[in-house]
């Protein structure tokens, strides 16, 4: 579980904080204090996958560190859990958006709850739960296991060899994101796109095409059709990867 790191962020270390950092310890994960200080949680912060706000008093006065978690929960797609008072918890619930809070609790709090928490927590995130989705439409197998390869670490992916394929599964699952081969026979990239558009359930999912054209012409024709965005298919591995963590950040 060396994955499983998480940091209770508080004014100071009490004794309920150090009862609730040792029971958490005790349950496998490892789990540290850290002040409430940007400086501080920048230093502890690359390598957590969970972060507690312990709200005592003064922690609410730290409006800079309520603005740097938000853009490091969002920058590494984790969440936290809010441990205060009802109007604190719901002053930060009214200032960070809420698909970065996984659970309240107000004060007292109850140890065996928190810990089932954050077990539950874990086992979503160890199963997936909190990955961004992405299908990749393609009639090239190769080049399909080849992309998702590079993403399953980061991201839940599943695979259509054509666009009807596309179609049909989306009919049954949901996705963040379609990578869209553009040159694909039978049903084209920009004939699906079109689908896509038509249909109220799928209308409002962000497309990105792929297109193994570089040139000017082919460009402009793929920009035309208003995707979210291109690459191209000889893009490297860190590229996209990059790519795809700047427009999920982006479009939050």
């Amino acid at each position: 579980m060396s994955k499983n790191r998480m940091i209770i962020i508080g004014e100071k270390e009490t004794f309920i904080i150090r009862v609730l950092k040792n029971k958490i310890q005790d349950a496998g994960v490892d789990c540290d204090f850290v002040p409430c200080s940007v400086n501080d949680i920048n230093s502890s912060i690359s390598d957590m996958s969970l972060i507690i706000l312990y709200m005592d008093d003064g922690v609410l006065t730290h409006e800079d560190v309520l603005h740097f978690l938000v853009d490091n929960l969002e920058e590494k797609n984790i969440q936290m859990m809010l441990v205060g008072e009802q109007q604190d918890v719901a002053y930060v619930c009214d200032h960070v958006p809420g698909d970065l809070i996984y659970h309240t609790f107000n004060r007292p709090i109850d140890n065996n709850e928190f810990v089932k928490k954050v077990m539950d927590y874990y086992m979503k995130m160890d199963a997936g739960e909190f990955k961004k989705s992405i299908l990749i439409v393609d009639d090239d197998p190769q080049y399909l296991a080849l992309v998702r390869e590079w993403l399953k670490g980061k991201y839940k992916v599943s695979m259509a060899n054509s666009g009807l394929q596309a179609i049909k599964w989306l009919g049954k699952n949901k996705v963040d994101l379609i990578l869209l081969d553009h040159e694909m026979p039978v049903t084209s990239g920009p004939q699906v796109l079109e689908m896509l558009r038509s249909d109220e359930e799928t209308k409002s999912i962000p497309v990105m095409f792929l297109t193994g054209k570089g040139d000017k012409e082919s460009v402009m024709s793929v920009v035309a059709l208003k995707p979210e965005g291109y690459f191209l298919k000889s893009i490297k591995r860190e590229d996209l990867l990059e790519k795809l963590e700047e427009f999920f950040i982006l479009h939050k």
